[in-house]
């Protein structure tokens, strides 16, 4: 290959990750916005004790999620060669573990429910179990479709099965369905999304099952499991043991607070993860991924730190202003995760460039020793209510998360000091903004409504963030001109590769 071809297909590369990385970004706007506005409907209807049951059933069924993909999809997007025979062997291997998931899913929803000490949890959910065999079967499609960069139609996907699953959950809650809104809500979403796959992908699976592939697959696909069972604990466990000791209420009051603050890193870091990683993979280079992972980090912090830091002050009459009073306990716990939330999405990157260089023995391990060290300190704070829960994720995040910056940068010849520098400049901008937003608070009214004073600060929030990001790291906005650029690029380029090819 000649130097001017490698050029080439770096431009290429480079025009369809913006353009990719821009849809990912995109489409979480319209859903943002639905999944907020369902989540306060179903929350002011419901109450903590009904979110609460439904949170407990959704905890187990996201484990047979994670079991039902395998590590597949990994497998999929990181391979430097595809063959039939792995997709489909992929496939049909995805959908007899979804089956048999689904059946142990009814089987076992009477012993999970006991373990809640809660009857009502068994028939919630009997009924997710559905939910594994119908997303094994989109799992191929999925990996596809990531590996060729063809974002434009997954985040598409994205919305539409959003929109539907809001409505089914809203007009469920509606009629009275109680936590039923949210199974049913959960459920449409899976299986529009895998309905949606299918017709996005071209691939379709061949009565093909190739024992080797199998083989080969599950030497890599097996660790990145390990790895997905374990951040399942690393982000459920509190869910269950406060749901198990503290109860539904509880545990409803914990879940809305943790998915207002988790919304950054689903809905942000996320996408962009899943655009780095097949970018990444097609890289394999390990010192230019390293580069390519401090310029976004540092992109990833610029949009982040605001939502996150922003949330500390604006908190009490956000839960006030949307959830009502009964929800008011959850404000605490929305200024205790804000950190959570931020730490994760500056470090949600990291598992991409290990996994892109295959170093997902050393991600295994680490997430098991986090696990450990998370579970214990999520059960000794048990005694101190969900708020101690809360502190002791905190804790555990600020403390162990720069060990993992610290081993991806090992593997990419960069220090943890290159990454803190990567970050800087949105983290000073961010504390900075803290000072207008707390002033703005201070000089309305306390008799002033609730949704006054939250507009007055998110609204000094943003104008003084925008200003001091420009001050404190104003390459946030070459890289946007750059990535409009490489977009444009992008687009001008030859046509993409049929998924699958």
């Amino acid at each position: 290959m000649t130097q001017e071809t490698q050029i080439h297909e770096q431009e290429n590369l480079g025009g369809r990750v913006a353009s990719s990385a821009g849809w990912a970004l995109a489409s979480q706007v319209p859903a943002q916005i639905l999944g907020l506005v369902t989540s306060i409907v179903i929350a002011r209807i419901l109450g903590p004790f009904d979110v609460g049951l439904a949170a407990a059933a959704i905890v187990f069924s996201n484990l047979a999620l994670i079991f039902a993909d395998f590590g597949f999809a990994a497998v999929i997007i990181q391979r430097p060669v595809l063959t039939e025979a792995d997709r489909s062997t992929a496939f049909w291997t995805g959908a007899a573990l979804g089956g048999v998931l689904t059946v142990l899913g009814v089987a076992l929803s009477w012993p999970v429910a006991a373990l809640y000490d809660q009857p009502e949890v068994q028939p919630l959910f009997a009924a997710l179990a559905i939910t594994f065999l119908l997303s094994s079967l989109g799992i191929v499609q999925s990996g596809l479709l990531i590996r060729d960069l063809k974002f434009r139609s997954l985040e598409l996907r994205t919305i539409a099965a959003t929109a539907v699953s809001c409505v089914a959950g809203i007009v469920a809650a509606v009629a009275g369905a109680g936590p039923w809104a949210i199974v049913i809500q959960h459920i449409a979403i899976v299986g529009v999304s895998t309905a949606l796959l299918w017709r996005a992908s071209s691939w379709r699976p061949k009565m093909t099952f190739s024992r080797t592939s199998l083989r080969e697959m599950a030497g890599y696909s097996s660790h990145v499991l390990g790895v997905d069972v374990l951040g399942w604990a690393m982000v459920s466990l509190d869910n269950f043991l406060i749901g198990r000791y503290l109860g539904p209420r509880a545990l409803g009051t914990y879940s809305i607070a943790y998915s207002v603050m988790t919304t950054p890193i689903r809905r942000i870091a996320s996408p962009l993860t899943n655009v780095f990683f097949p970018a990444f993979s097609a890289i394999k280079d390990a010192e230019r991924i390293g580069g390519y992972w401090l310029r976004s980090t540092g992109m990833v912090a610029a949009v982040v730190v605001p939502l996150t830091l922003g949330m500390i002050p604006v908190a009490p009459d956000l839960v006030d202003s949307f959830f009502g009073e009964e929800w008011e306990d959850a404000a605490i716990l929305i200024q205790i995760l804000a950190g959570v939330s931020l730490i994760q999405s500056l470090t949600s990157l990291c598992d991409s460039v290990l996994q892109a260089l295959a170093h997902t023995r050393t991600l295994f391990r680490w997430t098991l020793a986090v696990t450990v060290i998370s579970v214990s300190a999520f059960a000794a704070a048990i005694p101190l209510g969900v708020e101690g829960v809360a502190w002791a994720l905190l804790v555990v995040s600020a403390v162990l998360h720069p060990i993992l910056v610290w081993l991806t940068a090992r593997v990419v010849g960069l220090t943890l000091r290159d990454w803190v520098r990567s970050i800087m400049g949105p983290l000073q901008a961010g504390a900075l903004m803290l000072v207008p937003v707390y002033l703005t608070g201070e000089l309305i009214s306390p008799d002033a409504a609730h949704i006054l004073r939250l507009g007055a600060m998110t609204a000094v929030g943003a104008v003084a963030y925008a200003l001091l990001l420009r001050w404190r790291y104003p390459s946030a906005y070459v890289e946007v001109q750059r990535v409009r650029e490489r977009r444009r690029a992008g687009r001008e380029s030859s046509p993409e590769p049929a998924p699958g090819a």
